[in-house]
């Protein structure tokens, strides 16, 4: 299964690399990601894919966000199919 990780926060050192290690840490895969720097944030739109993914999707996207907290960002994980038809005009 696909899915959206966005990331938005202050910017600093190493932002990409804990959402990444998080995200491998539970076997998922980073399959494209788009990332710039708006002043002073952060933002992070990554494609990936869950579907070997070590835990059940809502622990995860709880596991992220409670990360996201401790660091000062907000990461949000959603399905893709949710994702797109959200974003659908």
């Amino acid at each position: 299964m696909k899915a959206i990780v966005t990331v938005i926060g202050r910017d600093r050192v190493g932002i990409i690399a804990l959402v990444s290690q998080l995200l491998a840490g539970r076997g998922v895969n980073v399959l494209d990601i788009s990332q710039t720097v708006l002043q002073d944030y952060f933002t992070m739109i990554m494609l990936v894919d869950a579907s070997a993914c070590t835990e059940p999707f809502a622990s995860l996207a709880g596991e992220l966000a409670a990360e996201g907290e401790e660091h000062g960002l907000q990461i949000r994980i959603q399905r893709e199919d949710i994702f797109n038809a959200m974003h659908k005009i």
